[in-house]
């Protein structure tokens, strides 16, 4: 073997268990009690976890976004998704007006190849069906494996946002080819409305930004959405759920036994708007944007009851002086915040606390991602699957600061935040990629995961 990890406890989505795992050519060997093969090298992990690593579904890496590009570009953002526990992430390049879908992605594949650290795969953003030909091309995306298409609801003047009669297009055709559709609901007009009245009266700093667009903006949108998926019946995946209303009619959605995926991000579960009265509120800023009390513990209660099926990041950092854009005018404030080095030591702090289990974290960070998004070769600790694997010692305490992360940005929302519990090894494809606080990967190393038809883990 190449590499053996003794003793640990494998913690899988349905158990936890004591057991050996060996690995061959990147690819998980064995797994079983006391193995007693040779082995290259062999980590003792006793009294600690040995989980899957986690699937970040939703990053926005070298984004082009008001005005600038996001912090993370592909090695810095997969730098610190290792560090962080986090074996394949999921990019969203952009298609625009006049561009196709391959050779859209083909452009970001050049990009990506000789700069991650880690596996990653793509979303790919569906902005205009260029008078209808774009859906011919949808086949040849899942051809490539890439079986999964965004749309947004919002972002008109940007030229990114599509009307309800190409939503229904993109589900239809998504459908029809063994993809799914992601969609970014919030509703534009009314967030126009809001932002002239506000701009008009002087109301200016980042508060306004959640004031314009609070809960019933992103609730009617999501409603909205999940009444076009069902009424085509079409597979919807609602990308960073953060308001109570739309939660709960996607939840109903989903047990009527429509096919509704929901994910949420750390950002939604760990603050509430009362963010944006702060001094440095908009560092905060994202859309949509972080939302009150009781859309919070409805999102845990989802968490909790298993409605919820992933956690993400929505990773899309900006620079200080970048935010600082906006100080007098929260309109100008690139939207996003970091995450990605965040999100697996989060969740799994929760579970180390007893908020939820470290089964359900699994679920939520590695194994339903990999379900939902056909990646047949990762999310679980699987004899035949690729050897990702994250070493977690339940008695690290850790508190998260700027000068230990490993990203490009220059401040985290997340600072000061004390975790107890943290990953002390990431491996990649049976490589040590993360070792007690150091990046030991390389640019290049990760691979582009072609992946399966959308929802092939269920089948």
């Amino acid at each position: 073997m190449d590499l053996i990890i003794k003793n640990g406890t494998v913690v899988t989505g349905k158990e936890s268990f004591i057991a050996d795992i060996a690995v061959k050519d990147g690819k998980i060997a064995c797994i079983g009690t006391d193995l007693s093969m040779e082995a290259v090298k062999i980590i003792d992990a006793a009294g600690k976890l040995v989980l899957p690593g986690a699937i970040d579904a939703h990053t926005h890496l070298a984004m082009p976004f008001g005005g600038t590009v996001s912090a993370d570009g592909y090695l810095s953002g997969t730098r610190a998704a290792a560090c962080g526990g986090v074996t394949t992430v999921f990019d969203y390049p952009m298609q625009r007006k006049g561009k196709g879908i391959i050779e859209t992605l083909e452009e970001r594949k050049a990009m990506c190849d000789p700069e991650a650290c880690v596996d990653y795969a793509f979303h790919c953003i569906v902005t205009d069906l260029n008078g209808g030909e774009l859906l011919d091309e949808f086949q040849a995306s899942v051809d490539m494996g890439v079986t999964s298409f965004k749309c947004f609801f919002v972002y008109k003047k940007e030229g990114m946002m599509v009307d309800d009669g190409t939503f229904v297009k993109i589900l239809l055709k998504a459908k029809e080819v063994g993809a799914i559709t992601n969609i970014h609901a919030e509703n534009p007009d009314v967030i126009d409305l809001n932002i002239e009245k506000f701009l008009k009266e002087g109301n200016t700093s980042a508060w306004y930004h959640y004031l314009s667009r609070p809960e019933y903006v992103e609730a009617e949108a999501d409603k909205r959405a999940v009444h076009w998926a069902k009424s085509v019946d079409a597979p919807l995946y609602i990308v960073h759920m953060a308001d109570k209303e739309g939660l709960e009619a996607a939840v109903e959605a989903k047990l009527a036994g429509h096919q509704i995926f929901i994910e949420t991000c750390p950002q939604y579960l760990e603050f509430t708007s009362e963010v944006y009265k702060r001094e440095d509120g908009r560092n905060f800023v994202c859309s949509p944007p972080i939302k009150g009390k009781d859309s919070q513990e409805a999102l845990w209660d989802a968490i909790r009851k298993g409605t919820i099926d992933t956690v993400a990041t929505d990773h899309c950092p900006f620079q200080s002086y970048e935010k600082d854009w906006g100080k007098d005018d929260f309109t100008k404030i690139p939207n996003g915040c970091a995450g990605i080095e965040n999100l697996y030591p989060y969740m799994l702090a929760a579970a180390n606390s007893g908020k939820i289990s470290f089964n359900r974290a699994v679920e939520l960070c590695a194994e339903n991602p990999a379900k939902i998004f056909g990646c047949d070769t990762k999310g679980s600790l699987t004899v035949g699957k690729d050897a990702d694997i994250v070493i977690y010692d339940k008695d690290k305490d850790f508190t998260i600061s700027v000068n230990n992360m490993h990203s490009d940005y220059d401040h985290t929302i997340w600072e000061g935040k004390e975790l107890h519990g943290y990953p002390v090894q990431t491996y990649v494809r049976g490589r040590l990629v993360y070792d007690n606080g150091e990046f030991t990967g390389e640019a290049g190393y990760g691979q582009f995961v072609k992946r399966k038809a959308a929802l092939s883990g269920y089948k």
